[in-house]
């Protein structure tokens, strides 16, 4: 796929500019228009959108479904339904010492918005990001994963049989094609990616001062404590590892089993993953790939230490890794270094919860924190520790509620999206003072006579 030439770049971004300057894209009958057309398109392209999955990721249909296409169209319908109302100006208080002034906050979009998608979720993470976006009124430039080539030439395909260049535009590349990107001054730019490509970007927006939305990564741990129900814990983590074949950024990173139930924690896991997979695991339409043989090479040295209690099955050609638990797990290993980013759990264990709370606190904020046990334990674990989202004896499943923001926290994100979220992520919230003049106090005026009074007042 041929990248987008700087000249190209640079004419988009002065077409949005002027397209912006006309004032159309403020109105909230054109931006409830443009919502509509973009969930119209995807249900076009919605076979076109599943087969690239699996050509790029081997996504079958159904995870494709779920975890990309209905995500958007949902967030799609919760724009529509509430854009009105998330677009009001919103009447607030006035203190007495500004009557009889009255105050509001208005919502305005902020402009022009750079978006930058990764490769593991490449429709989701860059759609999901338009609706915030067209839902403010601005205009978007939008940047797919070249590590997810049929997919991006599919959504560039869609943007342009839906929406004109000068409103939204797809420019393709790599590295380079983002170093261009990057230089050029944008409103917002809204990055989804690596911890260490997002300090790039940083760097990059703090030349113009823009605003950045960084949504990242880390290492997301999961505890699963004495009390816990196993049955249901081995089955909800062995999901939410699995999707995507761990290629998900909120993915329980690693597992913190309390001693006296880790054995059977362990085995009931391998068991919910037979039982999802099958025996044969890489003959299973419902088990993805690993993107490349670089993510694949990367991977593969993660399973040098430690104690393989399930899996460990590699096929290069077919970019398969199986299934993998990784028993007697030390802090100090190489799989605990770094995000994993694949299907291999590292399993340590405590004996008592302070332990856990003391590593994770140790190391940089996760994205994502998961406990499986009883709920007054749960309020303990959760007070004594932080992250961007959490879910108690569940996984994944924050994501999926678009009443609750989604972001990171430190290393692992700045901002937050989904939802009215994603409205407010992209608008300026801007304060508005109005005051009458058919009276004009003078408290505010030098030399100030009623100085005495004013004190009292404020």
């Amino acid at each position: 796929m041929q990248d987008t030439s700087r000249d190209q770049i640079i004419q988009h971004i002065e077409n949005q500019r002027a397209f912006f300057a006309s004032n159309k894209t403020k109105d909230t009958e054109y931006r409830l228009a443009q919502l509509h057309k973009l969930k119209n398109a995807i249900h076009k392209n919605q076979k076109k959108i599943e087969d690239a999955l699996w050509e790029d990721l081997h996504k079958s249909p159904e995870e494709s479904y779920l975890t990309e296409i209905s995500i958007v169209t949902g967030e799609i319908d919760n724009h529509i339904k509430n854009l009105k109302k998330w677009a009001k100006p919103k009447r607030v208080a006035t203190p007495i010492h500004l009557w009889p002034s009255s105050s509001k906050v208005m919502f305005e979009p902020l402009g022009l918005s750079l978006i930058v998608a990764p490769w593991n979720y490449p429709f989701q993470l860059l759609i999901n990001s338009l609706v915030g976006s067209i839902s403010a009124g601005g205009c978007s430039i939008l940047k797919p994963s070249p590590d997810a080539p049929t997919i991006a030439r599919v959504m560039q395909e869609m943007i342009e049989e839906t929406f004109d260049s000068k409103y939204i535009a797809v420019v393709q590349g790599g590295r380079e094609t983002n170093t261009i990107l990057f230089n050029e001054r944008f409103d917002i730019i809204f990055f989804t990616g690596s911890t260490n490509v997002g300090k790039v970007v940083m760097k990059a927006a703090a030349a113009h001062l823009t605003p950045v939305v960084l949504e990242l990564g880390g290492k997301s741990p999961c505890i699963v404590d004495a009390d816990a129900n196993i049955d249901v814990a081995a089955k909800r983590i062995a999901w939410g590892k699995l999707i995507n074949a761990g290629q998900t950024c909120i993915a329980p990173d690693y597992l913190f089993a309390h001693h006296s139930i880790k054995d059977e924690l362990l085995d009931k896991i391998a068991k919910n993953i037979k039982e999802m997979y099958g025996n044969t695991i890489k003959e299973s339409r419902f088990y993805p790939r690993i993107v490349n043989q670089r993510a694949m090479e990367r991977l593969k040295n993660l399973l040098n230490e430690g104690e393989i209690h399930t899996g460990g099955e590699i096929d290069e050609e077919e970019k398969f890794i199986a299934p993998t638990i990784i028993d007697q797990v030390k802090p100090d290993f190489l799989i605990m270094k770094e995000e994993i980013f694949g299907p291999i759990l590292p399993v340590l264990t405590f004996e008592h919860i302070d332990e856990p709370i003391a590593y994770i606190n140790k190391n940089q904020k996760p994205l994502a924190f998961y406990y499986f046990g009883t709920n007054r334990n749960a309020k303990e674990v959760l007070a004594k520790t932080t992250s961007g989202g959490a879910c108690l004896n569940d996984t994944l499943m924050h994501i999926s509620n678009h009443n609750l923001p989604f972001g990171g926290v430190g290393p692992s994100g700045l901002g937050k999206y989904h939802g009215q979220e994603s409205f407010l992520a992209f608008s300026n919230k801007r304060a508005v003072v109005t005051t009458p003049t058919w009276i004009d106090l003078p408290f505010k005026y030098v030399p100030f006579k009623y100085f005495k009074l004013i004190k009292k007042m404020i």
